[in-house]
Order: structure tokens, then sequence, then C-alpha cells
């Protein structure tokens, strides 16, 4: 919070009956100040407007009642229970309680009266509530009816509802003596018909009676869209202010050596798409600027993007300098190492490898090449970034599937470039499309090109869902393919069968698939497996000594198997759009018509249904993506908790994305307008977390 003058940003302490141990057990809710209790938003809304007869109540309820203690007994009818009989005249109901103390029992005696709020429901002798919230009554007091709705907030052990009630009515007295700033220039709450932010939040709190809960329910309220909107904004002008930032940063002018990158093009057994071209002079403009490039890659699975990220490394190498090339596991990092020597094989450029498995004299002996100079291009896991790996002269940072890194660890290289006040140039790739208006909210700081175009010959791999009732069926669909020379993968979840999840397991798989397909050849690969006994697989695979490759989402990204043209996905109904995507991209890399078969377990729920239909009815990952995103959310998609992106704390980018366009041009004109109220926003929402990328 940014509110000094206000007394919101006091400590907690300052409240009443917060001492030092309560106010550390509230950090847990991520509340530190009193104005932080304000952005604790309720989850839901209890109604104790109306006070209820017993008579009326019925199951099913949820209500407040009050009524005189008749009857309150321990039982031991197979658990031991307290049963505490009331009545108001119209009425009788049961208090049942699993749970409670000598204190309680004592306050229920015959004759006092106490007010309750609960579910009401079918008891063996009439209707019950079971633990609900209770208070006794003094004499003469009459049961507490609210003007507005019951707040219901996130709980923390230690911490009842009706305390964190009184914090934030302390916090909204506060609010009301002092209002927080209206950071939000007036021109834009207009246009967007948005409140205030303090009507949003004194709303939200204390909503009316007649309040429209299932706009809430949905995350729509005009009072929720006017605290999502502030907080986007806040995450996107931080990003936004990075990205200026690194303009003003100083990198390596790299206008490189057209002849080795016209080389390298010329070299390729293939002409590069419009779109890879396209892209190529876009990044190629970037490098030739001395301030950093801050590029993002999106393209389908098998659009040509490694191809583009070498043609990039030509051109910083023949400036002179170094290109790094990591990779999210060491798969995807060795292929992209055989790709590179076989593309600059000839053109006298030596290249480096590093990873976490290499044997020490290789290490050693890459440390030397990379610490020298000598290797113009390196290629590695996250190896790359480890303490005692240094470069000579590292001007480009390429990252593959980005996604599956930390930004710690995206920095992290970059920061082995930075010397003397100079940065690499950032150039990141990733296979799994975004949509538009979450790229805007992800990746704010990048400047983004699209490969929209697959190579030509690339034909759509022609997609089923089957049930996994007529495995058998494509058990000989699978012989048939390998009899006419074609290779097949089987990929399942899981690698051990598992009594929790029904999942058919890779291991399972491997034997019954080697036991019925007794002429053919299969394979298995796993994560748990060494490297080097996977690897000796692969490599099995790749050379058409296996006919059948049994595996699980290890190969997800990184394998490039022309000749197989057969993909079958077990238990596909539990997986995401974009991971059946990735898989599915693994085929129709060769000549031949390529098919993906999707096994399910019956019976299918809608969401699975909705999920296959989308992959049998199109091959095109943005709208894979889209779809991905309004199914499963953004932190499926983006992998946010690998990214390290800061968590939101009321905004939802799956429900609040068509924001972003808002947000975007809201950006401009504070910035344009309002500069003064830029750093303010971000604070609010973000406090010094706005520096997470440059951590």
């Amino acid at each position: 919070m940014d509110e000094k003058a206000s007394g919101l940003a006091s400590p907690l302490t300052v409240l009443r009956g917060v001492g030092p141990a309560l106010a550390k057990t509230l950090t847990r809710l991520d509340l530190h100040r009193v104005g932080d209790l304000l952005f604790l938003l309720p989850l839901r809304y209890e109604d104790r407007t109306t006070l209820h007869h017993i008579g009326s109540v019925r199951p099913g309820m949820r209500c407040l009642i009050s009524g005189e203690v008749l009857l309150a007994e321990t039982v031991y009818r197979g658990r031991r229970s307290m049963l505490v009989r009331i009545s108001d005249g119209s009425g009788q109901l049961t208090l049942r309680f699993f749970y409670f103390s000598r204190q309680q029992q004592t306050q229920f005696a015959t004759g006092a009266k106490v007010s309750c709020y609960g579910d009401v429901r079918p008891g063996p002798v009439g209707l019950e509530m079971v633990h609900p919230e209770y208070r006794v009554l003094r004499e003469n007091q009459e049961p507490a009816v609210t003007d507005t709705l019951t707040p219901v907030y996130p709980m923390t052990e230690g911490v009842q509802q009706g305390r964190l009630r009184n914090l934030v009515g302390q916090a909204l007295a506060m609010m009301k003596e002092s209002p927080p700033a209206e950071l939000l220039p007036t021109e834009i709450l207009d246009e967007l018909e948005l409140p205030t932010l303090t009507e949003a939040l004194a709303y939200l709190h204390t909503p009316p009676p007649d309040t429209d809960l299932a706009s809430i329910e949905a995350g729509r309220h005009p009072c929720q869209v006017r605290l999502s909107f502030e907080e986007l904004l806040a995450h996107y002008m931080s990003l936004r202010h990075l990205r200026n930032l690194a303009r003003k940063e100083s990198a390596m002018s790299l206008p490189g050596g057209p002849v080795l990158q016209r080389n390298f093009i010329d070299s390729l057994p293939y002409k590069l798409t419009n779109a890879q071209n396209r892209v190529v002079a876009e990044i190629g403009s970037d490098l030739q600027v001395p301030h950093p490039m801050m590029r993002l890659i999106q393209g389908d699975v098998g659009s040509g993007k490694t191809v583009v990220a070498a043609a990039a490394c030509a051109q910083a190498v023949a400036g002179g300098v170094q290109a790094a090339v990591m990779a999210p596991t060491e798969l995807l990092a060795e292929q992209h190492w055989t790709s590179f020597c076989d593309w600059f094989k000839d053109l006298g450029v030596e290249l480096a490898w590093l990873s976490g498995s290499q044997k020490k004299a290789d290490r050693q002996a890459s440390l030397e090449a990379i610490g020298s100079g000598r290797a113009g291009i390196v290629v590695g896991t996250h190896a790359l970034f480890q303490e005692g790996v240094n470069f000579s002269n590292l001007a480009l940072v390429i990252i593959d599937e980005q996604h599956r890194f930390g930004v710690h660890q995206r920095l992290a290289l970059r920061d082995k470039g930075a010397s003397g006040g100079v940065h690499p140039h950032q150039l990141v790739m990733t296979a799994t499309p975004i949509p538009r208006t979450l790229a805007m909210a992800a990746y704010a700081d990048l400047d983004t090109s699209i490969i929209d175009e697959l190579p030509p010959g690339r034909q759509a791999v022609k997609t089923i869902a089957l049930p996994d009732t007529r495995r058998n069926e494509v058990i000989e669909r699978v012989r048939d393919a390998c009899a006419e020379g074609q290779q097949a993968y089987w990929v399942c979840p899981l690698i051990d069968e598992s009594e929790v999840l029904d999942y058919q397991a890779a291991e399972a798989s491997y034997e019954m698939l080697t036991e019925s397909l007794d002429a053919l050849s299969v394979g298995l690969v796993h994560g748990r497996m060494k490297n080097t006994a996977r690897d000796k697989v692969m490599r099995a695979f790749k050379s058409g000594d296996i006919d059948v490759l049994v595996a699980t989402t290890v190969i997800e990204v990184g394998v490039d198997v022309p000749n197989a043209s057969l993909m079958i996905i077990e238990n596909s109904e539990r997986m995401g759009l974009s991971q059946l995507h990735q898989l599915r991209g693994r085929v129709g890399r060769g000549r031949d018509q390529s098919h993906c078969v999707m096994l399910y377990k019956q019976p299918l729920g809608q969401l699975a249904k909705s999920r296959l239909g989308v992959l049998r009815e199109t091959n095109d990952g943005f709208v894979v993506a889209q779809r991905d995103l309004e199914l499963r959310g953004p932190g499926e998609l983006l992998g946010t908790k690998q990214t390290g992106l800061p968590e939101y704390r009321i905004a939802n980018l799956t429900r609040d994305a068509d924001l972003m366009p808002a947000v975007q041009k809201a950006a401009e004109n504070i910035q344009k307008n309002h500069a003064t109220a830029e750093f303010p926003i971000v604070a609010r929402w973000l406090g010094n977390a706005h520096h997470y990328g440059k951590v």
C-alpha cells in the first residue's frame, strides 16, 4: 500500500486486539499493514439480514435463527456429541457439536437464549444444524441482524472469521476517515464506467442485501472489475518499466557479417518460409541496435523456431561475440546441439556443449573453450548459468521453452554476459502459442515475433478420440503402420501403476505392447531413467531400430523423428490441451500422413469432451491455446509456478483477459498525461516486487 498519510500504511498492531503474536499469524494471509486488510476480499457472503422463525426453515437453507435452550446433553451414540435443543415458539431445532469443550457445555444452560447461523439439514429427530456459528445472548439482548451481507474471508489457523471481520471493519473505518489516493485518472474511470477505489472496497466488504451475488461469484461485478483493472495495470506498467529500463541499457551492436548468415541460410537443405524470413529480419534489426534486444518468438510445433535462432547466432558470431542457447531439458538441449553442429560444421564456427551430466574432463574442456572465447556458440541446459561458467564475450542469450524456466534463471544467464555496463541481447522462444491478451499481461516486457506458417510439405495431423475399450483395434493399427515401415509413439502419463490414479502406466503398456507386437521392436523411455540409458533408447528410435516407443510425457518436447507418423496418447482426458497439442506435434514431421489417437477412459466428462473436441477440429496452436486458457487458466498455459511471475491478489488472467486492451490503453494514457501516478499504482499492488524482473 502507498497510503502513508492516512494510517493505512501503519502496522497491524495499531488496531484494537492485535498484538505481536496475532500480527505474525496474519502475515500468513499476506497481511502486514492496515491497508492490506482492505484488499483481502471475501470468498463469499452470507445473508444474516433476516432472522428466520425456526418453524419456517427447511433443509438446505443457510440462515440465521434464534431460540431458547430447552435441553443440552452429551450422547454417545456411535460418536460422542453434544446436542442442544432450542425453540422460538414456532418450532424446535437441534444444534449438534462433535467437538466441544467443558466451557461450551456450561454455556448452554436451560433457558439461555442463543442466536445461530448455519446449514439446516434433516436429523434423527427433526431438523438440525451441525457446528453452527452461535452466540449466547445476554439478558434482554436481541440477535444481531445485519444491514449488509456478511463477508466470509480466507482463513488461516489461529484467526477466526469474527476476528477478521472486526479487523477489516476497523480498517474500513480508517479508510472512511482518510480515504486512500484515487490513482486512476477520472477520464479512465468515466470511460470504463468504474467506481472509485474507496467505493469499490467499501461495497465488496459490506454489500447491500440486494447485491447481485451471481455477478460477484463470476468476478464480473463493477467493483471487482475496478480492482482487477488497477492490479492488471500495475503489473503491466511494471513489465513495461523493465522494458524501458532495458532500452536505456547498453548492448553490443551486432550488424553481423551478412556473408556468414547468408552462407548459413543457403547451406540449409530447405528454404525458409516467408514467416521465418520475416522473423530473422526482425531479430537482425534488433541486434544492430546498441540496446538489449528483448524478443519473444512464438511459433507452433514444427514451425521452425530453432533454425531462426541459429540464424541469429550466425549474426552474433560474425560480430566476433558469443551466443548461448539454453533449453529446459537435456533431451531438448541435445537435439539443439545435434542440429547446431550439423548446421555450422562447414562454416568454421566452434561450438561447445554444457550439461549437468557431462564427464569432468569433457566439462573442463567446454569451460575452457567458453572462457577463452574459442567457442562462438554454446548449447546446454541450466548448467550454462551455474557458478564456474565464465563467458569471454556473451552478447546473445537464446532460451527455448522459456515458460519452463524461472525468471531468475533466465536473468542469471543474462547476467553472465553483463560486463562494463553492457548487457547481452535476449531471445526467448515458446512452442506454446499464447493468446494475445494473455501475452500482453505476461510478456509486456518483450517484443513479440510470430512464426505463423509451417514449412511446405507438412501435413496437418489427423486426430481422433477413442474409448480405451478399443485399444486392441489401435494396437492393430500400430502393427499395420510399422509393417509399412513407419514408427509410432505410445504415450502414458505415469511410469508405474497407481492405485490412486487409474492411468495406463508406461511400464504396464510397455509389457502389454511387447507381448502384443512380438514381431516388432518396442522401446521404453521415462523421466526416472538415467540419461545414458534414455539417450540410448532415443537414438535407437531415431535410427529406426525401435518401431514403437512407449514413453511418458518426457517426449513432449525435443524429439524429432520424421519417420514417426502415429501418436497414441493414453488417458488423454486428463491432460491439458496445450500438452496434448505438443505431444501431437511429435508426428507429422515426415512425408507420410500422420495420425494422433487420443484414448480416453469412459465416462467422459463435459470438460474433457470439450478439450478433445478442440483437438479433433484444429491443428492451429493459437486456437488450441485460446481454448486451453479458457478451460484451464493461465497458470497451466504459462507455467506460472515455474516462471516466477507474481501471483495476482484479485485479478484472474483467464477471467479478466478481456480487460487487457483497455489496460494497455490506460497505461499509455498514464505514462503520457499522468506520469506521477505510474509508480504509486505499481507500488500499491506490487510493493517492492516490481523489481522482480531485475533481481
